[in-house]
């Protein structure tokens, strides 16, 4: 298994458009982390979780740490597309690594988009 790792580093680093592209990604996951978790405000009133179609009042609220799961969702979003990228690097080939890691960094993208306008502290118009 360390032999596997080892290897999997090694092309990963041997492969430098991609190296510089996950590590973009990591960063960029955690800068959006920490925007999020900034713009958190707590209260007392509850907001809008989920919505179901098939509830009984369809709406679902919760508390506002709920919103801490946005923070969270950067984090794991680019932790498992690093970890796939790299698979996919040594198994199928880079172009294929590339983008996966390109489509991370979109999920990235929506994902604080999406977490600002839950937290309603950016609304563009």
């Amino acid at each position: 298994m360390k032999e596997i790792i080892k290897e999997s580093f090694k092309r990963l680093v041997a492969d430098r458009y991609l190296f510089m592209l996950l590590s973009f990604m990591i960063l960029l996951s955690v800068i959006f982390s920490i925007i999020v978790a900034i713009s958190i405000h707590p209260s007392e009133l509850q907001l809008v979780s989920h919505f179901s179609a098939f509830g009984v009042t369809r709406w679902y609220r919760d508390q506002w740490f709920y919103l801490l799961v946005f923070a969270a969702f950067e984090l794991i979003v680019a932790a498992l597309h690093s970890v796939i990228s790299v698979k996919l690097l040594v198994t199928k080939g880079r172009p294929i690594a590339v983008m996966f890691a390109w489509y991370g960094i979109g999920i990235l993208v929506l994902g604080l988009v999406t977490a600002m306008f839950v937290i309603k502290s950016w609304i563009p118009y």
